[in-house]
């Protein structure tokens, strides 16, 4: 069998683009959003602002840039899910999103933390993002369940949005905790403790309940 082939350096432009963007995201993540300029990415980059204007519009369009490829690609795992309906195993499926979730909300927090303290800068990514907000990780995920409920392989009794937002939150509640303990979180703070165990009890969870059902 053939090896695949290695992905190609990149060169010229494409990697100017790549470093301002590993720079941006390096420096929002450690001094905020609003201390981040375009003067500190153009020389945290090695290269001058006039360049990298040449490939961004604008700081906020460097924020929009570096969620979508530096952080974990949770939109598009859960756009990809309703497609896998019938297919393999639901819970599988669900811890698969728990795995990128979580990693994902924990990346965001210190890019969006500066965001939401500016009602201006957080109105102009909103404009930008248009109906490309947020909310659609939790309907593409209510969407797959709906999917799978037609097929009978989720409760007819469960509540498809509801549930999404259950496991959506459990994830960024879990991204939160690890994010403001680091790697000071007292006894009980994380559990399950290991990140693998927290995404099987927490899908385990979702799908089984909590309650007996009468007459159990």
């Amino acid at each position: 069998m053939n090896e695949p082939a290695a992905a190609e350096p990149l060169t010229g432009a494409a990697r100017t683009r790549a470093r301002v963007l590993d720079a941006a995201a390096h420096l929002i993540a450690t001094v905020g959003l609003t201390r981040t300029t375009t003067k500190e990415i153009a020389r945290a980059a090695g290269c001058s602002e006039a360049a990298l204007y040449k490939h961004f519009r604008d700081k906020e369009e460097i924020f929009v840039r570096v969620l979508r490829e530096r952080a974990p690609r949770l939109a598009d795992a859960v756009a990809e899910l309703p497609g896998r309906a019938g297919h393999g195993s639901v819970e599988e499926h669900l811890a698969a999103v728990v795995r990128v979730a979580v990693p994902f909300y924990r990346q965001s927090f210190p890019m969006a933390g500066s965001l939401f303290a500016s009602p201006e800068l957080l109105a102009a990514h909103r404009r930008k993002l248009g109906d490309a907000g947020p909310h659609h990780v939790s309907s593409h995920l209510a969407d797959y369940l709906r999917a799978e409920q037609r097929l009978g392989r989720v409760s007819a009794g469960t509540d498809p949005d509801a549930a999404a937002m259950l496991l959506i939150g459990a994830c960024f509640h879990r991204a939160f905790l690890e994010l403001f303990y680091a790697d000071e979180a007292p006894d009980g703070a994380l559990r399950p403790v290991s990140a693998e165990e927290f995404a099987t009890a927490t899908v385990r969870a979702l799908l089984d309940g909590i309650v007996d059902p009468p007459g159990a």
